[in-house]
């Protein structure tokens, strides 16, 4: 039995007791659930890296306008369908001042979370060609949006980004697009997983395409403004988030109020809808929808179903971060660069115990420090190690449910990590290291 820092009986046992029947590709949920009751059990607390959540303070603008909202008797009414003017309002002037875009705020939809926008652009998607049935995942990805697809029963392709990044890119994207059956493509931008972000060219060659063949991007921007290698957090001056918008006008952006503003309880996001998108007319909408304009079935056919409005409180926080934001009275970005901190000491503490960086680059350049990066060992695959580092008081997921073919790696998330836990994860590396010599 193995000299382990978390007993390894107690940890063999919980695996056993857990019916997983495969630790490796476990979900991010069981993950979590399994931990909980290994540190219940041993008073030992995990260095937590499987789950991608927020691990600072919101904003008080959020919240004192959430309260204000609330004593004003908004908990009463229905929210409308399209979202409370004020915020519609301000997300256009966040799309202009820090992507540098047109939208019109008719064409910004909030949505419980950025994950029920997706939802409802895969499904509108999907009807509103019929030739057109397919989405197309860059990958690695956030595994729900897999699962989404899986409970519509829809169909999805996908590939790795990580043989085809700059040129290659274009021929790969090509070789999908020209089948004609791919309605949409989905990726995120900084990447989760592996923290990638996509160069200018990159999406140029994404857009081009997208006009040429019909596709609509979603373009998941959950890590708004996150890549630190760059300062986006002025408004109305450049640079600003990359986006694929400056490249196509089929594009819908999913826009996450989780992490940039820590406020992932509220779940509330918004999803910008580029203005010729929303007005594309199809008569093949009318086997499903009352309409044949595009944004309107999203809308009213579509979220309408799904939850009849965003919680009308969330809504009036979010606006007030964002009008925040748009004046500069407010820096989002520098209240989370924490976590491009703490990425580079974590990094630094695996690299020096044998660990490698698997997704390294963004074409030439080193990738950012940020919310994730990727971790692989010398003789494991990554559901192996995902499954040896419970041993070791550290946790994360394995890339393979991700999508990614880096079968290797698992994902690293530093959000939750405290800086007085980076001693114990130093020691727990270095026995880890001791314990499997790599030669």
């Amino acid at each position: 039995m193995k000299d382990t820092p978390i007993p390894y009986e107690v940890v063999s046992r919980h695996i056993k007791e857990s019916n997983i029947r495969n630790i490796g590709k476990a979900s991010i949920r069981e993950i979590k659930r399994l931990i909980n009751g290994i540190e219940k059990e041993t008073g030992e607390k995990y260095v937590r890296m499987e789950m991608g959540v927020p691990g600072l303070k919101p904003s008080d603008i959020g919240i004192n306008a959430e309260i204000a909202a609330l004593k004003s008797g908004v908990a009463a009414i229905y929210p409308e369908i399209e979202g409370i003017a004020e915020l519609k309002t301000e997300a256009s002037r966040f799309a202009k001042l820090f992507l540098d875009i047109e939208v019109e705020p008719a064409h910004c939809i909030p949505t419980v979370g950025s994950m029920q926008g997706g939802f409802a652009s895969f499904i509108t998607l999907a009807r509103l060609h019929k030739g057109k049935d397919t989405t197309l995942f860059i990958d690695p990805g956030f595994p729900v949006h897999r699962q989404q697809h899986i409970i519509l029963g829809q169909k999805f392709d996908s590939f790795d980004i990580y043989d085809y990044r700059g040129d290659k890119l274009r021929d790969k994207l090509e070789s999908y697009f020209s089948k004609g059956n791919i309605h949409s493509v989905l990726y995120s931008n900084p990447n989760n997983p592996s923290w990638v972000c996509f160069t200018d060219k990159e999406l140029r060659i994404i857009g081009e395409l997208a006009t040429k063949y019909g596709v609509i991007i979603q373009e998941d921007l959950a890590y708004f403004a996150m890549d630190f290698r760059k300062d986006y957090s002025r408004p109305g001056v450049p640079p600003y988030q990359p986006t694929v918008a400056k490249y196509t006008d089929n594009y819908i952006l999913l826009i996450s109020s989780s992490k940039v503003f820590s406020y992932a309880g509220q779940r509330v996001g918004i999803m910008l809808v580029s203005d010729k998108l929303y007005d594309i007319r199809s008569e093949d909408l009318l086997r499903y929808y009352t309409t044949d304009i595009f944004g309107r079935a999203l809308v009213y056919g579509t979220v309408y179903a799904l939850s009849a409005g965003v919680t009308h409180s969330a809504q009036h926080g979010l606006a007030a971060m964002l009008k925040a934001s748009n004046d500069g009275t407010y820096n989002f970005v520098e209240a989370v660069r924490e976590y491009g901190h703490k990425a580079k000491i974590m990094k630094k503490l695996f690299t020096e115990n044998g660990f490698r960086i698997v997704y390294d680059k963004d074409e030439d350049n080193l990738i950012a420090d940020g919310f994730y990066f990727t971790i692989s060992y010398p003789g494991f695959t990554g559901e192996e190690l995902l499954e040896e580092l419970l041993y070791y008081g550290v946790s994360a997921i394995a890339l393979s449910i991700t999508g990614s073919t880096r079968k290797e790696g698992v994902r690293a998330c530093v959000s939750l990590v405290l800086r007085d836990q980076f001693p114990a994860l130093e020691e727990r590396l270095k026995r880890f290291y001791e314990q499997h010599p790599t030669g």
